[in-house]
């Protein structure tokens, strides 16, 4: 497989990886009586704020999907992968430490650092944007 597969592959299982996290924590919640089964809101609201920050993640990696995972795919579908090889596990890297970064914390040098990952994958799909388009 080439890198541009193995991202956009690796950017669904990540956000696979959330939404499974979510509801095996959502499962012991209800299973322990903390919390009922119809006590849920798609925003996590009322639960502790790593599960708030956890839907958001998840949320992230959902909305990115269509305008990222998009631009892989046509990399993918017109045999075009030399114009994302190069930054497509640059650009997983970055979209994995921005969840990661958004799970830990939401402190002030936290929201800097989850931004500057989110603006590397801005650079990277305007370049990739721009090269699939012109080149």
């Amino acid at each position: 497989m080439s890198n541009t597969s193995y991202a956009l592959t690796g950017f669904v299982a990540w956000t696979l990886f959330l939404l499974v996290l979510m509801e095996v924590i959502r499962t012991y919640l209800v299973l322990t009586g903390a919390v009922a089964a119809n006590g849920f809101t798609p925003d996590n609201a009322g639960l502790a704020p790593f599960m708030q920050r956890l839907a958001r993640a998840h949320a992230n990696c959902i909305e990115g999907i269509p305008l990222f995972g998009g631009l892989l795919a046509i990399a993918i579908m017109t045999s075009r992968e030399s114009v994302t090889e190069s930054l497509a596990l640059w650009f997983l890297a970055a979209r994995i430490a921005q969840s990661v970064i958004h799970l830990i914390s939401k402190s002030p040098a936290a929201v800097s650092l989850r931004f500057t990952a989110f603006a590397i994958q801005m650079v990277i799909a305007v370049y990739w944007c721009w090269k699939l388009l012109v080149d």
